[in-house]
């Protein structure tokens, strides 16, 4: 199937499909639609972590929802010193603005799935055109009940994929930093039996905002210590 021929309906489970073609859809079978359609990221575990065969790997909302506590729970002051800041962006940060993006970076996943850099069957290129199609789609779904918040719902979605705004730009760190914590985690799980290095190689280098960097650097010094523990108990 090209990029062209891919359609986010194709993807939509078949009784929600069922839901709308009911001779008395409304605005409100329109809203149940969408919120059984974001359901599938409960269902759906996360690419990279199946890859390397974690049992009972995180699903694609709870990478979602740990990223939007994450967001929430930022000290904002502590972004002032951020070198990489031009002076139009030394504005407040918006927390909830982060929270909301956070919230909606990877739904299109629902529909597109959790496509990987390492997958060779699907270009970067393919990859944003699928998810903005399924982007715009769960936009049409929500827009009969509520078309202020699907048209924020995109917004967001686009701040994030087109980083728009320094919000998006933390956010992208916040991705990355989740990402590290996940992995360590999951290292300390198998104690010691598995080793993730490829999930850490040049990971670090992609969080460009101070605060979060310190984050990370928090979480890659735990994962020292870890290691250090588990080599000297081995040898």
């Amino acid at each position: 199937m090209s990029t062209n021929d891919w359609n986010p309906e194709d993807h939509v489970p078949s009784e929600v499909k069922d839901l709308l073609q009911n001779a008395e859809v409304g605005p409100y079978t329109y809203i149940s639609a969408f919120i059984q359609v974001v359901e599938l990221l409960k269902t759906q575990k996360r690419t990279g972590w199946l890859n390397m065969g974690i049992d009972n790997a995180e699903s694609i909302s709870d990478h979602m929802y740990r990223m939007s506590i994450i967001s929430m729970s930022l000290n904002t002051a502590n972004f002032k010193d951020n070198s990489n800041l031009s002076t139009a962006q030394k504005e407040p940060i918006d927390l909830s603005q982060c929270i909301k993006i956070s919230l909606v970076h990877d739904i299109a996943e629902a529909l597109v799935g959790d496509i990987t850099p390492k997958d060779t069957t699907v270009t970067k290129q393919q990859k944003y055109e699928r998810e903005l199609a399924a982007i715009k789609y769960l936009g049409s779904l929500i827009d009969p009940y509520n078309s202020a918040f699907a048209k924020e719902m995109v917004n967001l979605w686009l701040d994030y994929e087109e980083q728009r705004n320094f919000e998006s730009r933390i956010v992208k760190d916040i991705d990355k930093y989740e990402f590290l914590v996940q992995a360590v985690q999951y290292e300390k799980r198998y104690k010691g039996s598995k080793r993730l290095d490829e999930f850490f190689e040049g990971t670090r280098q992609q969080i460009k905002t101070d605060e979060v960097g310190r984050l990370a650097d928090e979480i890659l010094h735990q994962r020292v210590e870890f290691w250090r523990f588990i080599n000297k108990n081995v040898n």
